[in-house]
């Protein structure tokens, strides 16, 4: 807008420039017209009233009509000397220092136009100030420069409204674009946009169609893959544990414990791709309100009838809070399962896991154990990233929990240490 402004002012200044030459030049010829017939017509005039008056000692003064100093165009009639013997009511009574010459010529003050007459003997010059012709140029380059005051704020506002609305489906598009994520690559399409940027909206488009086959194709490979691999990893374990129980104490035993443990680890990896490959397929939000509170309850309630959770676990919802949510159980299940099975993973053995829902409708996990960094706490979230622990885990557990709390429309938040306390770790889900 404003090299634009200012371009079109310097082109409206260098015209008004342009415009004052020639105005000058056609006022001269203007002027220049009105002093010759002026002369041609007061040249008969002022000779016969010479004439009327023989034998004159002073210049004769014409008498005139106007104010003194009013006149615009003043004459004298020299004689062949150079003498003022006539002169008009407002014209000086030295001559003007004009040669006497027929044609025109200037003073520092006047522009002169001569013309002769009774062969040569009498001279009449007739004179126009050249500050009034400079005056006429200045007033009319003036009246083409005034405009501008008007012209620079409404062309700046003109400008403003014309480039807004032209960016206008420029700001649509960048609205699309930044909607598509991993859970939305529609097409961008081109409905309602101009024809310069419906190639850089099928060029988006083509780019999402190869970004969603290439998803898909590896979310389909991700989940196959674990699924296919259950059955025998589950028929491997079950067949391992068998084993176990029939051999006798000593290396072989302890050799198929670790092959037992190994595949513990493979048939939990494998469920959290299955997790994974769920939560990448976009499950998350509901269109009708869900009571979560009962699917916190189930899950506290699971893990602590497993082996050594019962008095590891314990579940505090704050009275009357409500948990009526649009989202999808599973995906609030799976997220959940994930953070609680994650503190009781990595949490200090000594400290329950305290599963709470607080009176803003928020359900925080919490778990003692050593302060975590900031900049690890950051990254925790990111598949496959574990923090200090020797403890076994895949990595994969805070980000399927993160990545279902997205989709959910909700977010993940780490703290440590955890609220209340001086270490420990807690996730809070808000949605």
């Amino acid at each position: 807008m404003l090299w634009l402004t200012a371009g079109m002012v310097l082109f409206w200044v260098a015209a008004v420039g342009l415009g004052g030459l020639i105005m000058r030049e056609e006022f001269d010829e203007i002027y220049d017209s009105a002093l010759r017939e002026t002369a041609q017509r007061l040249m008969p005039l002022v000779v016969n009233d010479l004439f009327q008056h023989e034998r004159l000692t002073d210049p004769l003064r014409m008498n005139g009509s106007g104010t003194e100093g009013e006149e615009s165009l003043t004459y004298q009639l020299r004689d062949k000397e150079g003498r003022v013997v006539l002169h008009s009511h407002d014209g000086p009574r030295e001559p003007f220092g004009s040669p006497l010459t027929p044609g025109f010529s200037n003073t520092p003050t006047h522009r002169v136009y001569t013309e002769a007459a009774v062969s040569g003997t009498l001279f009449l010059q007739v004179a126009h100030p050249l500050a009034e012709r400079r005056e006429a140029t200045l007033e009319g380059a003036l009246s083409l420069t005034l405009p501008l005051i008007l012209l620079v704020p409404l062309s700046m506002a003109v400008i403003w409204i014309v480039v807004r609305h032209s960016l206008d489906p420029i700001g649509v598009l960048r609205d699309r674009i930044g909607e598509r994520d991993g859970g939305n690559l529609a097409a961008v399409g081109t409905v309602g946009l101009p024809a310069e940027l419906e190639t850089i909206a099928t060029s988006v488009d083509k780019l999402l169609e190869r970004l969603r086959a290439s998803l898909d194709a590896e979310r389909e490979f991700a989940a196959n893959s674990a699924h296919e691999l259950r059955t025998p990893i589950a028929g491997a374990l079950a067949q391992t544990q068998r084993l176990i129980a029939e051999l006798p104490d000593g290396p072989t035993k302890r050799r198929a414990e670790g092959i037992e443990t190994a595949l513990s680890s493979l048939a939990h990896l494998a469920e959290k791709l299955l997790q994974l490959s769920r939560a990448d397929a976009g499950i998350g939000t509901s269109s009708h309100l869900t009571d979560l509170a009962p699917v916190v309850r189930t899950l506290v309630e699971e893990f602590s009838r497993k082996p050594g959770n019962a008095t590891r676990l314990r579940l505090d919802v704050a009275m009357g809070v409500s948990l009526m949510r649009k989202v999808d159980i599973d995906a609030f299940g799976i997220a959940l399962r994930n953070l609680i099975e994650n503190a009781l993973t990595h949490g200090a053995a000594d400290v329950p896991v305290v599963v709470a829902v607080k009176r803003d409708g928020t359900v925080a996990v919490t778990n003692g154990g050593a302060t975590i960094p900031p900049n690890e706490l950051q990254q925790l979230a990111m598949r496959f990233k574990r923090g200090a622990t020797a403890t076994r885990g895949s990595g994969l557990g805070l980000a399927i929990a993160e990545t279902l709390t997205r989709r959910m429309g909700g977010t993940l938040e780490f703290r440590s240490p955890a609220g209340g306390r001086n270490n420990g770790f807690e996730a809070t889900i808000r949605v």
